[in-house]
């Protein structure tokens, strides 16, 4: 809507991601909330809270450690877009709420620190050594935001973060409880897939702006081929890694993932610049998150 003049005559709004817009933003919830990446966010909190159930974790310390992920989470995507408002907006990103003028950078900022500051309690709420892994994995995400995001090391943050989960979950079930080896290389195997994925949407895009992390220099068709054998190999290892036989279920999750990967790495060129691909890891990285749930019987219990 137009704003009045002290003339009474009205005068053009400000153009989004123009530091009047940001500085004339609502401080509105829903605009805050969706600045914060919910989906991976919830997603991530939501494996946690799968995970944390599955090892054994009872309702206290569950929550308290579904908490503390969550917190971490709202803190990098929080992070996340207040670094990237300008990029975003240059790109004129009508998702991005900080592009697009709906809420002030200020509270995106203030958000971000009070969540990474409520982060730390809940996470030392599980003890001291589960709360350091957590908080190591916090840390791991920030650096990507910080730095890593631009360089050929962007992979590696999420392979410590997802790696790490694993053992925050039994070391908070039982201290000194590591996990086995198995279970942590396939969560690593998983956030690697996971970087590779989540730059398929914007890589075009990226690539123009100068973000130049590992995806964008490998380019489109091989982050596909690395986010779905990325995928699949962290569902084999977590299928073939626990001791005895494998079960009829892990068969046939396994088949899927193999033929989901298999569509993924032979999709058409034409549907390979579309978002199937995508879809595909999503159902890949889903169905490995299944297996890895289901093996939470091999974590230690506490």
């Amino acid at each position: 809507m137009p704003a009045p003049t002290d003339e009474g005559t009205t005068a053009p709004a400000p153009p989004a991601g123009s530091a009047t817009a940001w500085e004339s933003a609502p401080v509105g919830f829903l605009p805050l909330l969706k600045a914060s990446h919910p989906v991976p966010a919830a997603a991530v909190t939501l494996l946690t809270a799968l995970l944390a159930a599955s090892v054994g974790l009872g309702p206290v310390a569950g929550t308290t450690a579904t908490a503390a992920v969550a917190a971490g989470q709202l803190s990098i995507g929080w992070c996340n877009d207040r670094l990237d408002m300008r990029r975003d907006a240059a790109a004129g990103r009508p998702d991005k709420p900080l592009a697009a003028g709906k809420v002030r950078p200020g509270v995106v900022a203030a958000a971000s620190f009070t969540a990474l500051l409520a982060c730390v309690p809940l996470s030392l709420a599980c003890g001291a050594r589960a709360g350091w892994v957590h908080l190591g994995c916090v840390a791991a995400a920030w650096s990507y935001n910080l730095w890593l995001k631009r360089t050929i090391a962007s992979w590696l943050p999420y392979t410590v973060a997802f790696g790490l989960l694993p053992a925050f979950l039994t070391l908070t079930s039982l201290p000194g409880g590591w996990p086995p080896m198995w279970l942590t290389a396939a969560a690593a195997l998983l956030g690697t897939s996971a970087h590779f994925a989540n730059a398929l949407p914007d890589i075009d895009e990226d690539i123009v702006a100068g973000v130049l992390g590992l995806p964008q220099r490998l380019g489109r068709r091989a982050s596909i081929a690395l986010a779905a054998g990325l995928a699949f190999a962290s569902c084999a290892v977590v299928t073939l890694g626990q001791n005895g036989p494998v079960t009829a279920a892990g068969r046939m999750l396994l088949g899927v993932t193999l033929a989901l990967c298999l569509a993924a790495l032979f999709a058409p060129p034409v549907l390979a610049r579309g978002r199937m691909p995508f879809l595909i890891i999503l159902a890949l990285a889903g169905a490995d998150t299944v297996l890895l749930v289901l093996a939470g019987r091999a974590l230690p219990v506490g």
